[in-house]
């Protein structure tokens, strides 16, 4: 069972906020590809104010790959920027018990609009990286071939590559609240960190049609965020597609230098 964040706080976080969401996007074929990871290790990489959040004991950092075909301003149909594909690699935090969310350690695009602007609105570490995405197989044993290799200059890029494959291996259900796949997907708040300040921003989407999965990857994009993981993922999920809607960032007051 998880620690630390009750069940119910985490049903409130997915509720829908208050207020009108900023963009709406279409998320697709979603990998979740989950690795144990020291707590220890992770709690010394976030900024102040935020805590591991574990689940039996145990910490996580998450390999996400999806493709989004849709960006738009929520009410307009007007598009924000082509269909693009994302990677993400993030862990789970807390503050204190409440507001359980990801902490992202990188989010790769294949947009370098959607870098510029994630960078520039919401402070996150976004790059740009050169990607493909082909569905192959049947809607019953869909298989969803995968890569990315990071072109964005800097030391945080070096040798940041994603190729393999995933795909749903049993049938989709909503995850239950206190199950370990209700802990791993079921994320709504994410937050950022400036040097002086936390982020935190809101999305809202129907609960996620969870699949278990397999997957076949290799990859350097954990190793390129700091982290050290070994083996294979220990749990794969899919799923197939939600409508998201993507509120502001909020910004907490400046910490004491």
């Amino acid at each position: 069972m998880a620690t630390g964040v009750t069940d119910d706080e985490r049903l409130r976080v997915r509720q829908r906020p208050a207020g009108t969401p900023v963009m709406r996007q279409l998320w697709r074929h979603l990998g979740f590809l989950h690795f144990p990871v020291d707590a220890a290790a992770l709690a010394a990489t976030l900024p102040p104010g935020l805590e591991v959040d574990v689940f039996d004991g145990q910490a996580y950092v998450g390999l996400v790959p999806f493709t989004i075909p849709r960006s738009r301003l929520p009410g307009l149909g007007v598009p924000v920027t082509p269909p693009f594909h994302e990677l993400n690699v993030r862990t789970y935090v807390h503050r204190g018990g409440r507001g359980p969310g990801v902490w992202f350690f990188s989010l790769d695009a294949a947009s370098r609009l959607a870098v510029l602007g994630a960078r520039a609105v919401y402070g996150l570490p976004y790059f740009h990286a050169a990607m493909s995405m082909r569905v192959a197989g049947s809607d019953s044993q869909v298989d969803i071939v995968y890569s990315s290799r990071r072109s964005s200059r800097g030391a945080d890029s070096k040798a940041a590559a994603f190729s393999g494959h995933y795909g749903p291996s049993g049938a989709a259900a909503e995850a239950r609240p206190g199950s370990l796949e209700f802990w791993l997907v079921e994320r709504y708040l994410l937050y950022s960190w400036n040097g002086r300040r936390l982020s935190t921003a809101r999305v809202f989407h129907a609960p996620y049609p969870v699949q278990p999965a397999r997957a076949e990857v290799t990859e350097t994009v954990i190793a390129a965020a700091g982290l050290s993981v070994r083996g294979p993922a220990a749990h794969v999920h899919y799923a197939s597609e939600v409508d998201v809607r993507i509120y502001r960032p909020r910004r907490d007051a400046p910490s004491a230098p």
